[in-house]
């Protein structure tokens, strides 16, 4: 859910024209060696958008629940962001702590990838929309851009997760792979 879909009561075109797992507003799922789990970032979300939510609480059990060989959160609004928009500091949970690898964001019409507090936070805005300035880079901020639209790729196995970010000229502006860490011995 985005900002938009909460400008109609209730999100619900949102929510009655999808079918999502858990209540749709918060929820996750398994893709191959990753296990997603998408957030409402919206401060309309009826079980709140801060570290000690209700929709905190649950993200936090089910990254420790999980299995899977990565585990990826994604949400619209950003926790940290340079561009026009900036950073939605409510949202910045102790993700890493809780077992996530990556977080992804949008909101701001820009690309950017942020290093904060051992985890990698990409900003990808790039979809279509028309890009959005940078002001002042946030803390950690490692590349911005907005140039041209674009699309991130990510690809992941046991072992190693590669994510990068592609112009519609097929033009690479970012890649990072990230590696799994080894299991103690039984």
């Amino acid at each position: 859910l985005g900002n938009h879909d909460w400008e109609t009561p209730g999100a619900k075109p949102y929510l009655d024209y999808f079918t999502l797992p858990g209540n749709e507003r918060y929820y996750d799922f398994v893709k191959g060696d990753v296990h997603f789990f998408a957030i409402d970032s919206d401060e309309r979300e009826p079980d709140g958008i801060t570290a000690t939510s209700k929709q905190a609480a649950w993200l936090e059990q089910a990254l420790k629940k999980s299995t899977a060989a990565w585990q990826i959160v994604f949400m619209h609004h950003p926790p940290y962001s340079s561009a026009s928009h900036g950073s939605s500091e409510e949202l910045r949970w102790p993700y890493a702590k809780w077992g996530a690898d990556l977080v992804l964001a949008g909101h701001d019409h820009t690309y950017e990838r942020v290093e904060q507090g051992g985890i990698v936070y990409v900003v990808n805005g790039l979809g279509g929309n028309r890009p959005y300035p940078f002001r002042q880079p946030v803390p950690g901020s490692v590349i911005q851009y907005q140039k041209r639209h674009g699309a991130q790729f990510i690809e992941a196995s046991k072992s190693t997760l590669v994510s990068r970010f592609s112009t519609i000229d097929r033009e690479t502006i970012d890649a990072f792979s990230l590696e799994a860490p080894a299991k103690p011995a039984p």
